[in-house]
């Protein structure tokens, strides 16, 4: 009897149980669709407001010379509005997906762009910058794919649980650090411009947009649990705190970026920059929410895959542009190649300079 008593009594060894967030597929998609929608809209406002500013040249002063006759034009504030809609577009995106695929997703403005550029604005997209889309395209299809498609907070007490973990705040207290670091005490080492404070501007800019991108998802989501019948989050202190958050690191965000901009060539700062920016989403996404720690082998394998398919889709983009190479050229050139040596004429191909580019491009003499 006692014996049959202590083996009743005997402890049990169990396996930890690793609990996997629900899937919230439906909440996914429409993240995605929004965030598409939002590169959409953002793409079509530049260039409805460049076709805007480029019919008022001749009348009056222009914009980069300090004149504001474009707030008298229907066309530049249809692109204003366009603009707005797509950043409210991905306001609510971020309520819904991933924060680290709606920032990986805002790669689709720069192809909106480029494409309709091409067509509306005459300006010439070259081999280079139609495989440029393609990759772009094609890393898009291939993150979303694979991106993790679990629900990570319900409301906003979920983020409060989230805020107080120890690896959060850590993160927190290094971008803080660093940011200071590089601006106090780095940049004066350096002239205005070298490439280290170019370095530095954008490192700052990405960090601190990583926290302003994990209070928009805070934000976000307080709006859409009040609005869709649950508690009202905006009687929640760390609503308020997500807003303040939010306006102070935009702003230190928009003040290094203008630098940058001012400072360097565009071609330079938009690459390098969607690549730290996105780098430091992903790392922030990932202590505070966990967005990765379900996803399997072969979806870390995609995202990886995506991710570096859209960053050389980026490079190409940007730096082959003033490229002087088309599809006529690669297929002269291969016919060349595939001619015997002694009809070969070692004029056929010319390498040539372009502008001011810096670049070279190959050049069919006729």
């Amino acid at each position: 009897m006692n014996e049959t008593l202590l083996t009743t009594l005997k402890p049990v060894v169990t396996t930890p149980i690793l609990l996997v967030p629900k899937r919230d597929v439906v909440g996914f998609w429409i993240g995605v669709g929004l965030s598409v929608a939002s590169s959409i809209f953002i793409g079509a406002s530049f260039i409805i407001k460049k076709k805007a500013l480029l019919r008022l040249r001749g009348e009056g002063k222009p914009a980069n010379q300090g004149g504001y006759g474009y707030l008298k034009d229907v066309g530049w504030w249809a692109g204003l509005l366009s603009m707005a809609l797509g950043e409210a577009l991905n306001f609510v995106a971020y309520a819904f997906a991933p924060a680290s695929i709606v920032s990986l997703l805002g790669v689709l403005s720069v192809l909106v762009t480029t494409i309709l550029s091409s067509k509306y604005l005459n300006e010439r997209l070259n081999f280079f910058g139609k495989i440029g889309c393609f990759l772009c395209a094609i890393g898009t299809a291939v993150i979303i794919l694979h991106a993790p498609q679990e629900k990570e907070i319900e409301n906003m007490r979920d983020l409060q649980a989230k805020i107080s973990q120890p690896a959060f705040i850590l993160y927190v207290n290094i971008v803080a650090a660093t940011s200071v670091i590089l601006v106090y005490f780095f940049r004066v080492k350096y002239a205005e411009e070298s490439t280290k404070t170019l370095l530095i501007w954008l490192g700052v800019c990405a960090m601190v947009g990583s926290l302003s991108v994990m209070s928009v998802k805070g934000v976000g989501l307080a709006f859409t649990v009040t609005l869709g019948g649950g508690r009202n989050e905006f009687t929640n202190w760390l609503t308020y705190f997500c807003i303040v958050t939010l306006v102070m690191c935009v702003a230190i965000q928009m003040n290094f970026l203008n630098k940058a901009l001012d400072t360097f060539n565009t071609a330079v700062v938009t690459p390098i920059y969607y690549v730290m920016f996105t780098t430091c989403v992903i790392i922030a996404s990932a202590i505070l929410f966990r967005e990765f720690s379900y996803l399997s082998v072969s979806d870390w394998t995609g995202l990886i895959c995506g991710f570096l398919n859209v960053l050389t889709a980026i490079f190409i983009l940007n730096f082959c542009k003033n490229y002087d190479f088309s599809l006529n050229d690669l297929t002269h050139n291969f016919n060349a190649v595939l001619k015997p040596d002694v009809e070969k004429d070692e004029s056929e191909l010319t390498i040539m300079p372009l502008g001011n580019s810096g670049g070279y491009g190959t050049q069919t003499e006729v």
